[in-house]
């Protein structure tokens, strides 16, 4: 999945919601299950996220999405897996950006 987000230090929820295309109370859901998404919150109390966040945030989204893990699953599989299938993930990410740009170059041709 490709997310498109502009580089910054803090993204809102509405935003993070946009681009993954979910509902943001998904995202506030992921935040109460998941211990790796800890966002910044403001003085008014939104929700400020991170490009950490938001690396999390895909990886979550992938196992829960994509591969069809249970949260149960998905928890276990990041507390016990992470390494291992964080650096797949990552992998797996940086070539369909790859992909991705070297599309937008062939429509440019």
């Amino acid at each position: 999945m490709h997310i498109d987000l502009p580089e910054k230090r803090y993204y809102a929820i509405g935003e993070v919601a946009k681009a993954f295309n979910v509902n943001t109370s998904l995202i506030r859901f992921w935040e109460k299950e998941f211990d790796v998404l800890k966002p910044k919150k403001n003085a008014k109390g939104n929700r400020k996220f991170t490009p950490e966040d938001i690396k999390n945030l895909k990886f979550i989204y992938h196992l829960v999405k994509e591969r069809g893990f249970t949260l149960e699953g998905a928890k276990t599989h990041l507390k016990e897996d992470k390494k291992d299938t964080l650096s797949n993930f990552e992998i797996i990410s940086k070539l369909e950006d790859v992909k991705n740009q070297l599309i937008k170059i062939k429509q440019h041709l």
